[in-house]
């Protein structure tokens, strides 16, 4: 594995595209390393690359599905054999432990993976004999998709889409973020290099090329993961055409622990850290808010803090006794430490949970140490915005009704979980706004990729995984052939 400065290129049409302006991305562990460089890619190089994608959808679409299935396949073995590369790559751009790094690369194979096993069946033309004639409901390809990704799961957050929406039929023009681009333009590279040209294109950029990719009226669909506000301004330019839309945006996830929760379960306290403070707590559907009733409140938080602390070691994402890295970008960071200001101004508790490996290391990076925040107002902004960092409120809650109108105060529904007595769990999770709702677990460690995933309310619009999810890149297509193509009732 090799610590050169790693150089990202475009690729539009087939061919690699080296800007001649490039972005270094620095090292959050030791900000002063460059790990490496991707392109500025300028606005007529997205229309370059759409155009592209716009003039190989025809050939791609008429390509057998047996075809585009094995060529998925082949690309899933290669990323299989660069993927101690990739992960080592991943954790140096982004800052999350080379356990969490492989683990994403895991999470994105087993998605491919499962696409590829149920395309034929789920794309398949259904075919319906009636006494009226026969009707062919067909799975279309849709065209051009633009997909756009964050930097917290860059390579997870691209293959969810790149692999139905290319097994679908379609072609697909993907901008990463340039806070962690390097890792999935390998990624992209090898899946590209399977393909025919300009049916996967690939550009870097800033702002001006993600309008156009989702402006452009030869993008038939956009597939966008990230911030809400950002979105919006995406629906405004893509309305001028009508765009189709997969959003998987912000969240602000609720954990209800109920009174029958046993909090002298370790596995189970595990868990709820896990679910809170993976990734540096930088992961959309990461529990964000924690309502415990009232009745177990002290105790829990003694034996959560206690659970913490075990769990918790902060320090180099290559240090194997290491669990949690830096924050990705001091943007970042900054804004978490102004919640957790804000909060301990206005009377809150703040408590450092865990230890720190390397103190110089440390103080080097963009780390902060995690902490969670007690008598916390329900509407200080810790509570009502997303942290997206390591830090997490505690409340109280008196009653289920309490809880569930607490978990719901919220523009937000992305996931949920609720922690208790199965049965009574289930109850309360039937009444919480989301889309997902996990019972004794929550964040990563409920996610199944065979069940389909997104938000409610400002969360998002539409479902990746799943078959919901392969579907999500395809129109319906009704063929209609009546027996005598007349109507009974009009008169001859």
């Amino acid at each position: 594995m090799s610590d050169q400065a790693f150089i990202a290129e475009a690729i539009i049409n087939g061919e690699k595209i080296r800007s001649e302006k490039q972005a270094p991305r620095e090292n959050p562990t030791r900000p002063s390393e460059i790990v490496g460089y991707a392109p500025v890619n300028t606005r007529e190089e997205a229309v370059q690359a759409i155009e592209a994608a716009y003039g190989a959808f025809p050939g791609w679409t008429e390509t057998a599905i047996d075809e585009r299935i094995e060529r998925m396949k082949s690309a899933i073995q290669r990323m299989k054999e660069a993927a101690p590369d990739i992960a080592h790559l991943l954790s140096k751009e982004h800052g999350k432990p080379l356990y969490d790094s492989e683990g994403e690369i895991g999470v994105s194979l087993a998605w491919m993976e499962f696409a590829c096993e149920h395309a034929k069946e789920v794309l398949k033309n259904e075919v319906q004999e009636h006494e009226s004639g026969k009707t062919i409901i067909a799975r279309d390809g849709i065209g051009v998709v633009s997909a756009i990704t964050p930097w917290n799961y860059p390579l997870s957050l691209s293959t969810i889409k790149i692999a139905p929406a290319l097994l679908a039929g379609n072609t697909m023009v993907l901008k990463p973020s340039p806070l962690a681009p390097l890792a999935v333009s390998k990624v992209i590279e090898i899946i590209a290099g399977e393909l025919p040209k300009g049916v996967l294109n690939l550009v870097h950029g800033e702002t001006d090329v993600g309008v156009e990719l989702t402006s452009n009226p030869k993008v038939a669909k956009i597939a966008f993961t990230g911030g809400t506000e950002t979105a919006k301004h995406i629906m405004k330019a893509a309305a001028d055409t009508i765009k189709k839309m997969t959003l998987e945006l912000g969240g602000n996830d609720a954990a209800v622990v109920l009174e029958d929760f046993d909090v002298e379960d370790e596995r189970a306290m595990r868990r709820i850290v896990i679910s809170n403070f993976l990734t540096a707590g930088q992961i959309c559907m990461i529990a964000k808010r924690i309502y415990v009733h009232r009745s177990i409140y002290d105790r829990f938080v003694e034996k959560y803090i206690e659970a913490a602390n075990k769990w918790i070691r902060v320090g180099d994402p290559f240090n194997k006794e290491v669990t949690i890295g830096p924050v990705n970008n001091k943007k970042q960071a900054e804004y978490v430490q102004s919640l957790i200001d804000g909060a301990e101004s206005k009377g809150a508790t703040v408590i450092k949970l865990g230890r720190i490996v390397d103190e110089e290391l440390f103080n080097e990076g963009y780390f902060m140490q995690p902490t969670v925040v007690l008598e916390a107002d329900y509407h200080d902004p810790i509570v009502v915005e997303e942290q997206f960092g390591p830090t997490v409120p505690i409340l109280p809650f008196d009653d289920d009704r309490h809880a569930i109108e607490l978990a719901n105060d919220s523009i937000y529904g992305l996931t949920s979980s609720v922690w208790g007595e199965e049965e009574h769990a289930i109850k309360v999770a039937k009444h919480i706004q989301a889309g997902t709702t996990m019972i004794n677990t929550a964040a990563v460690q409920g996610l199944d990729v065979r069940f389909p995933f997104g938000g409610v309310k400002q969360s998002g619009i539409g479902r990746e995984y799943g078959k919901e999810g392969l579907l999500a890149y395809t129109d319906t297509h009704v063929i209609n052939i009546p027996k005598n193509g007349e109507l009974p009732y009009i008169p001859e």
